[in-house]
C-alpha cells in the first residue's frame, strides 16, 4: 500500500503490527504503558521526563506539563497483543509521522529493555490510509472498535464482551470512563448523534457483520 502524502487537518487510519506478527504486549503494564505513549508523545516538545503518568490503579491521567502542541489528534485506538489500530487528524506539518516515530520508538526501547531483547520491535513503517469518504468515517470506528472480537475465541459476538475489553477507546465513546484523556471523541461522536447511539449503532454492526471475518470487512469499507 503506498502511503499518502500526510496533510494538516486530514483523516488517517494508521495500522502496526509487531514483527514477525509477534505479540507486542505480553502484559497489562505493556497495554498501559503504549496508552501512555500515546498521550505522552502527542506534543511537539521533546519528551525530556515523565512529568505526567497513568495511574494504575484508576487509569487516569494525572496532568503536571505546561500546555501541549498536539501533532494530532487522536480520534480512535484499539490496541491488540500483536497490533494496533488509530484514527489520527493530523494538526501540524508532518506530524502524523513524527508521532509515530515517537510512540515506535519509545515503547521499543521500553519493550527491549523490560524483555531483555534487542532490534525492531514493529513490522517496519506503520500502514495509513487517507479517511475521505462518508463510508470510512461511518464504519472505520466500528472497524477498529471491533476488533477485540477476534480474541472472543469461541465465545459469543456480543458487544458485552467488547464492554469488558479495557485496552480501546471504546468504553470512552459509550460513556464508561476508561482513558478518556487519549481521545478527541466529539468529531466522531456528533457523526453518530452521542454515546447511546453510537453503542447502539455499534452492536447492530456486530449483528450485522457477526458472519464476516474481519479481513473481509476492511476490503470492504475502503471499496465503498
Amino acid at each position: 500500500m503506498k502511503k499518502p502524502l500526510f496533510a494538516e487537518e486530514q483523516i488517517y487510519h494508521i495500522y502496526n503490527r509487531g514483527v514477525e506478527k509477534r505479540d507486542i504486549f505480553l502484559d497489562n503494564t505493556d497495554y498501559l504503558r503504549f496508552i501512555h505513549n500515546l498521550f505522552e508523545f502527542n506534543d511537539s516538545a521533546p519528551v525530556l521526563n515523565a512529568g505526567y503518568y497513568f495511574n494504575p490503579i484508576n487509569h487516569e491521567l494525572n496532568l503536571k506539563k505546561k500546555q501541549r502542541e498536539l501533532l494530532v489528534e487522536i480520534f480512535v485506538f484499539t490496541l491488540m497483543p500483536n497490533h494496533f489500530h488509530l484514527l489520527l487528524r493530523q494538526k501540524r506539518e508532518n506530524g502524523i509521522v513524527r508521532f509515530l516515530q515517537k510512540l515506535g520508538t519509545g515503547y521499543t526501547m521500553y519493550f527491549n529493555k523490560k524483555y531483555e531483547r534487542v532490534g525492531g520491535l514493529f513490522q517496519g513503517r506503520f500502514k495509513a490510509t487517507l479517511v475521505d469518504k462518508e463510508a470510512h468515517f461511518i464504519h472505520l470506528p466500528c472497524y477498529i472498535h471491533t476488533n477485540p472480537l477476534i480474541l472472543n475465541y469461541g465465545g459469543s459476538t456480543s458487544i458485552k464482551f467488547l464492554e469488558n475489553y479495557k485496552w480501546s477507546s471504546f468504553l470512552d465513546y459509550i460513556g464508561k470512563r476508561n482513558f478518556p484523556s487519549v481521545t478527541n471523541r466529539n468529531f466522531i461522536l456528533n457523526i453518530f448523534g452521542g454515546e447511546e447511539d453510537y453503542r447502539k449503532y455499534i452492536e447492530d454492526w456486530v449483528i450485522e457483520n457477526k458472519d464476516k471475518k474481519h479481513s473481509e470487512l476492511i476490503n470492504d469499507i475502503l471499496l465503498e
